[in-house]
Formats: structure tokens, sequence, C-alpha cells
């Protein structure tokens, strides 16, 4: 399986239906008091710097009002200022929510393999601006874009002294977010709660910090936690969700519905945990369109 923790570390660095063409999808949340309903713009990689104003409307006219922004190999917000990307999804629909920004570089193994994206092509990855070095700048920058968050996407945890290394950039970022005014999250994958060194990363995160957290919940359950259980355990931390399906064997990336994650059981915990915006995400789908519409038809259905 291709995630987009691989796709950093090798980094170094459209039939619409039923409720979704009606028109109706954001009065349906509200009538049922659900959360708007977001994408991650990750799940776009491929193809959204292509054609950033059509991958944006056919995101809005399945049913979605909020987004979250991620990688762009144009640099920047999609080739666009913070502000100027602020008001040109706003008025495509899209509230900007959070954005997603790279804790700090990985080493590039010896012999990393180049990235390809669903089709196998190979993907081009500009230089990346890390928290690490580009602090404040990236803070700033998200603040001046209206965000809510700013989110470390991810951040090296293979040895206990980068562990360290990385909640020590985590607390400065949080600092700094909060003078700016906006939130500060870590989002997770499934390494996050496996052991290093004797410690659990997340653990070391969860107690060596006071940021809010971004719970990537297909990644908590392959990584064997229940989200629900860190809800109970930490309320109200968990401002943020992402949201994707996994198969039995927790190596295929699915949309809503398609898989084995009880998402109704989650949804439920909503208010424990202090969610307040959740992505629909799916690592490199072969179609991405089709995989937010099949998983927005299982909110509408499932959660109402």
């Amino acid at each position: 399986m291709y995630n987009r923790r691989k796709f950093l570390q090798n980094s170094g660095a459209l039939a619409l239906g039923g409720l979704a063409l009606s028109g109706n999808a954001k009065a349906f949340f509200e009538k049922k008091k659900m959360h708007a309903a977001g994408v991650q713009l990750f799940t776009f990689f491929s193809s959204i710097d292509d054609d950033v104003e059509g991958t944006l409307k056919k995101i809005a006219a399945v049913g979605y009002t909020e987004i979250e922004s991620a990688f762009s190999k144009k640099g920047g917000y999609y080739g666009m200022k913070p502000k100027e990307f602020a008001t040109f999804s706003k008025n495509l629909g899209l509230a900007w929510k959070s954005h997603h920004v790279l804790g700090a570089p990985f080493k590039m193994p010896a012999n990393a393999k180049p990235i390809l994206d669903a089709d196998g092509k190979p993907i081009s990855i500009p230089p990346m601006p890390s928290l690490r070095d580009n602090m404040q700048e990236l803070v700033d920058s998200a603040a001046e874009g209206g965000v809510e968050f700013l989110v470390c996407a991810n951040t090296p945890i293979g040895t206990l002294d980068e562990i360290k290394a990385s909640i020590e950039v985590l607390n400065k970022t949080d600092e700094a977010c909060k003078k700016a005014g906006i939130g500060f999250a870590y989002h997770n994958h499934d390494a996050e709660f496996h052991a290093v060194e004797g410690q659990v990363p997340y653990e070391m995160m969860l107690t060596q910090t006071k940021m809010k957290l971004e719970l990537d919940l297909a990644w908590a359950t392959k990584g064997g936690k229940d989200p629900v259980e860190l809800f109970k355990q930490n309320p109200g931390r968990f401002p943020l969700w992402h949201v994707k399906d996994l198969d039995a064997s927790m190596e295929k990336i699915l949309p809503l519905g398609q898989g084995t994650i009880d998402y109704k059981r989650i949804f439920d915990a909503a208010k424990t945990a202090g969610m307040k915006h959740f992505f629909i995400e799916h690592d490199f789908p072969q179609d991405a369109v089709g995989s937010i519409t099949e998983s927005f038809k299982y909110l509408t259905r499932v959660l109402g």
C-alpha cells in the first residue's frame, strides 16, 4: 500500500449521483445537525495542480463544504498566496479550515524507489519547507490565510532521539500558533502507535505536548488503537479527524462503507473527541472523485 507517510519519506523533503447531485447536501447535514463534510486535498495530489478550479468545483458538486489543503507541486497553496487561495475556495463554496505541513525533512533512503502515482507514473516533488527549518514562516502564512488549524502531517520518529527532537519542534510550533491566533494539531499514521526503543511515540506526544491531535482514524485502527477509547482517555483533544476505510488486511484504502471500520460508532463519539471538522481522505486513488462520492453517500446514508 502506498500512502502519504511513504510519499513524504521517499520524497525527502465523473458520474455523481443521488443526493450529491440534488443540491440538497448542505441542507441534509444541517437538518441532521451533523458536522459539515470536508475533503483532504491530498486525495487529489496527482491531479489538482493541473486544474485547481475544476477539482474544487467537483468536490463542491459532490456536497462537501470544507477542505483541508496539503502539499502542492506548484508550491504554496496550489500556486496561490494564502489570502488568494482562501478567497478562491470561498467563491467556489468551500471553507478552507486547515493546512498540512511537514514536521522535519526525512532522510532519503539509499535504496529509495521513484514515487509513482496511481497510474504508475513518476511524481515530481518540489522541495518542502518544514516546521523544523521554516516554522515561523509556515505559521504566519497559515494565519494570513485565515485557517483554523495548522497541522503537522508527518515527522521523523524512527529513533528515540528523532521523537524527542520532533516533540521539541511540535511544542514550539504550538506556542507560535497560539500567538498567531490559530490552532495546531498533529496528524498520525500507524507508525506512531508502534514502540520505538521501548517507548510509543503517540503516547509521548500525548503526555509531553499540549497540542491538539488530528486523528487519522484508519491509521490509528491499523496501529492497534480503538479511536473511541482514545477519545475517552483524552476528551476534547481531537478537534480534527481524517476519515478513510481499510480492507480486512489493513493494507488497502477504500471509500467509506467498503471496508471494515465501524464509522457510525466512531462518529457517535464525536462530542467526546471534541471534533470540529473531519476530512475524507484517500491516498492515491484510481478515481478520486468516485471515491469521495462513495464516501459522501455513506455519510448521508449511515451517519444521518
